[in-house]
């Protein structure tokens, strides 16, 4: 992976996580990452223990952020989530997974949207 789509994926996560923010989530960790899968921003929203996949897109490159959810995908974050809820007995048992889908414009005007509870809608 180059520097700059680096860069750019860091810069996609720091916003989503200020936007989680303002929204009420605690950010409890970021990038938690295990040999077979990773979670991009792990927070708590009320009674919830929420996994977040942090997508971003560039003048709609690939389609949007949130087409990029599939099935194979939701899988992992479920495994990586359930073992991080193992080990972090203290937190909220339950359990969710959360879309921020970034679109980036020419004018790098990002437009963030939420998508709760994704793993009922597919």
């Amino acid at each position: 992976m180059d520097k700059n789509k680096t860069r750019i994926g860091r810069q996609g996560e720091e916003a989503a996580a200020a936007f989680l923010q303002k929204k009420g989530y605690r950010i409890l960790e970021r990038n938690f990452r295990l040999a077979y899968g990773e979670i991009d921003i792990i927070a708590q929203d009320g009674s919830f223990l929420v996994f977040v996949e942090v997508k971003l897109r560039q003048d709609g490159d690939y389609g949007s952020g949130e087409e990029a959810i599939n099935k194979r995908k939701i899988a992992h974050i479920e495994r990586v989530g359930e073992y991080y809820a193992a080990l972090h007995p203290q937190l909220p048992q339950a359990l969710r997974i959360d879309v921020v889908s970034i679109n980036l414009s020419r004018k790098n005007q990002p437009q963030i949207r939420l998508f709760k509870n994704i793993h009922s809608s597919l």
